[in-house]
């Protein structure tokens, strides 16, 4: 492609300011906003040129103003329940597998007791309702103009999904902010819950020999939830990019990205180049992909993230060796390595932990503080361990 060809096809793709239209990591927080209650109603939608955004704005002052006045503070609004609030929207879209990351590291700053399988709960039983990009028709903007974050929001609260008794920034009550809203039956973006694209939520939950800590998988537009295969293992992401560049990768074969974790990374960084190449090459549907690390919400096909323990503190995706053999089944939530407990602890008793780069500087504090991306890969305490709330003053 010539640099004039690029030029025109990134001229048409981003046309102007804002996030991608797609329910990925950038959108599906905006919703969690709102649904959390931390949002003014309706103010996580508009389009980024929209002037209705700078209304949000000011607004937004005015609430804060108010909220102040009243003693109402986000830990007043950030609870268990308005958490599960959380997790069930990103569920209901179809949204980015980073919402398992981001809503424990919330709850962790609020001394709350979330972490990814608690996430992974919530999607199981929610069901998946807006039909958007990248698994599905529709994009952010579609969504707005059917009725916004308020309308899917509604139908999750009539049909028991939501507790309506949160608190939110407006000083009233979810169920209260949503009282006068109505269903917009003649739009497709938002389905009702009587008629949901699926029963489950379109991000799902893993665990097994592989991951006993937990992992994560984007369903949302999939056909096939299970795959097995033979690990083809890499210690970087750019290794394996490097390997399916020069195509050889074999199909059938499940791609381990490993050392890409919070402490292997450092950082855990999305392992979107690998994805989008296997994409682009029309063979993300013969390949699963899965790693410590993360990705961004536009992941498409049989791509795993969040796999704990990482292997940088010698979790089970540490041992695995080319050849072994994966099974994922994200209908019911597994993903294990079929090896036998007492090979696993041979292979264990053996590892070494690996020699990184970052021996000094601020990524080696990061990398020496931080916690597993099943507690949201946080740096601290959190509210739980707090002797001072920083707000009394």
């Amino acid at each position: 492609m010539s640099d004039a060809d690029l030029l025109e096809l990134e001229c048409h793709a981003c046309p102007g300011a804002g996030a991608c239209g797609g329910q990925v990591t950038a959108n599906t927080m905006a919703c969690v906003s709102e649904a959390m209650g931390l949002a003014l109603p309706y103010s996580a939608g508009p389009p980024a040129e929209y002037t209705s955004r700078d209304e949000y704005g000011t607004a937004s002052g005015k609430a804060v103003m108010e909220l102040l006045a009243r003693n109402i503070r986000p830990r007043d609004i950030v609870t268990r329940k308005s958490l599960e609030n959380a997790a069930v929207i990103v569920a209901a879209t179809g949204g980015s597998t980073n919402g398992a990351l981001h809503l424990p590291a919330i709850a962790h700053e609020a001394g709350i007791d979330f972490d990814l399988f608690a996430v992974a709960e919530i999607f199981k039983k929610t069901p998946y309702l807006a039909d958007l990009k990248p698994g599905g028709r529709f994009v952010a903007k579609d969504m707005y103009e059917a009725g916004g974050v308020p309308v899917l929001l509604k139908t999750l609260l009539d049909g028991g999904y939501l507790h309506g008794d949160c608190m939110t920034v407006t000083g009233k009550t979810l169920a209260e902010n949503l009282r006068d809203v109505k269903f917009n039956p003649s739009q497709e973006v938002i389905r009702p819950v009587t008629n949901p694209l699926s029963p489950t939520g379109g991000v799902v939950g893993l665990k097994g020999s592989l991951a006993p800590d937990g992992a994560i998988v984007k369903v949302a537009g999939m056909s096939n939830l299970k795959f097995r295969g033979p690990a083809r293992c890499f210690d970087s992401e750019e290794e394996a990019f490097a390997a399916v560049q020069e195509r050889r990768i074999k199909r059938g074969e499940v791609i381990v990205i490993r050392y890409e974790g919070p402490k292997g990374g450092p950082g855990m960084r999305e392992m979107l180049s690998t994805t989008a190449a296997l994409y682009g090459q029309g063979e993300s549907e013969h390949y699963a992909l899965i790693t410590d690390g993360r990705f961004s919400g536009a992941t498409r096909g049989m791509c795993i993230g969040h796999v704990g323990p990482e292997a940088a503190v010698g979790g089970p995706i540490g041992l695995l060796r080319d050849g072994d053999m994966i099974a994922i089944d994200a209908d019911k939530g597994t993903l294990d390595v079929e090896l036998a407990p007492d090979e696993l602890a041979r292979r264990k008793a053996a590892w070494k932990p690996r020699t990184t780069m970052y021996t000094s500087g601020v990524l080696h504090k990061y990398a020496v503080g931080v916690g597993p991306a099943r507690a949201g890969a946080v740096t601290h305490p959190g509210g739980k361990a707090e002797g001072h709330v920083y707000a009394d003053i």
